[in-house]
């Protein structure tokens, strides 16, 4: 999936080192047999000797901040102990740009740099970020915390209908963050009760991680000084705060009952369990949280939005068709978004130029204030000095005599 930049979970064998550590299973406690479920020659031919290391083969938008924050400049020439390939670090760097993280030369932004104190994907801290300039932070926080978190939702199989028909009582139509806000917000009025989270069908486990992890992002935002306000019930200002850290993944729709990603033309459909689902209309566009790969691509935590808001947070990639807006128009436009890269680069060079003869400027500065100890560096050598007489090429006075007149 790495044509269409997205993660996905796939199937794939073990490698020969499981298979050593798995025989250890069998003779733990005495003399036993391990059965192998394949060939010997699958063994030696289709197993890779060991595990591809995890930072080869998982997203590095949060380690590409780090190193950022860390001040590293050139992510390519890092010495990784296991070197992940650099289509990766790019997808991550172009991923991270887009959400406003770096600017046009790959430098960290003052926002990138917010982001980075959030242990969290960039995109969920995005929307916390944003959420303070749109005064939404309190339900943002609540939303944010929900999705850290698997599904608080349970469905029984022999209680399949009743526990279906006690989730829609907190579907939100137009939005499943706003429905994960809704179940929040009702178990805090309740007391933060585990029986009524059984009686109506969530997990208490989840739901109490949830509250943890939404009371450590608090601390966080007051650690930045970042405002925890509460808009209310205007859910407009909510969803336009998630198509802020969601604009990436927007779809619209494209026949009856699927969607299509805006970006990659990516088919997708609603999942069953989407609030959405069952509304008798399909929004036009929406953005979602992730896709779930089974027989269909299955779009999971989704809110419809206006397109206009796509056009306003995500202008790298939207903007709004004009009558008067013709392929000149357009070519103008990528024109002078090219001079302002060129621009910025060679403002960011003339930077490093002026730090670096301030640093030059300060080491030789130091090197003129060092005090120099005598002899050292200069043109005569410090002697010895002498006594009197003692090797001077003064003659020794002769033994004074004593005057006449005797004893």
């Amino acid at each position: 999936m790495a044509f269409f930049g997205m993660d996905a979970l796939q199937i794939t064998p073990i490698s020969q080192a499981n298979c050593s550590q798995r025989t250890g299973r069998a003779g733990r406690t005495g003399p036993g047999f391990c059965y192998r479920l394949y060939t010997e020659t699958a063994y030696l031919n289709e197993l890779f000797p060991n595990n591809i290391p995890e930072i080869q083969r998982t997203n590095l938008a949060n380690t590409v901040l780090l190193l950022k924050t860390l001040g590293v400049k050139n992510l390519l020439e890092f010495d990784f102990m296991d070197p992940p390939p650099q289509e990766n670090i790019l997808n991550s760097m172009y991923q991270l740009w887009v959400l406003g993280a770096l600017d046009n030369i790959g430098d960290l932004t003052p926002t990138g740099l917010k982001m980075a104190n959030f242990p969290m994907e960039p995109s969920l801290a995005k929307m916390l970020i944003v959420a303070t300039e749109y005064k939404c932070s309190a339900e943002m926080l609540t939303i944010v915390s929900m999705l850290s978190v698997p599904s608080v939702f349970y469905r029984p199989l022999q209680r399949a209908e009743e526990s279906d028909a006690a989730r829609e009582k907190f579907f939100v139509p137009e939005s499943d963050h706003l429905t994960l806000l809704h179940v929040y917000t009702q178990w805090k009025s309740n007391g933060y009760s585990d029986h009524w989270c059984m009686k109506h069908f969530l997990h208490p486990k989840l739901m109490r991680k949830a509250r943890e992890v939404r009371g450590q992002l608090e601390e966080i935002m007051q650690t930045q000084k970042m405002a925890i306000l509460s808009v209310g019930t205007d859910w407009d200002i909510v969803r336009k705060c998630i198509t802020a850290g969601y604009f990436h993944q927007a779809a619209r729709v494209k026949g009856i009952g699927e969607y299509m990603n805006v970006r990659t033309g990516l088919p997708c459909v609603l999942h069953p369990t989407s609030a959405l689902y069952g509304l008798g209309y399909m929004p036009d566009y929406v953005v979602y949280h992730e896709l779930v790969l089974t027989s269909k691509q299955y779009m999971m935590c989704v809110t419809s939005v206006d397109p206009y808001w796509l056009a306003e947070l995500g202008g790298v990639f939207f903007s709004i068709r004009e009558r008067n807006f013709d392929a000149l128009a357009r070519a103008k436009a990528n024109r002078d978004f090219s001079k302002r890269t060129e621009l910025e680069a060679d403002m960011a060079k003339q930077r490093e130029e002026i730090e670096r003869s301030k640093a030059e400027k300060i080491r030789s500065e130091a090197i003129t204030r060092t005090p120099r100890i005598g002899g050292v560096g200069g043109g005569t050598t410090a002697m010895t000095p002498r006594r009197a007489g003692i090797g001077a090429g003064v003659r020794s006075s002769a033994t004074p005599r004593r005057r006449g007149g005797g004893i």
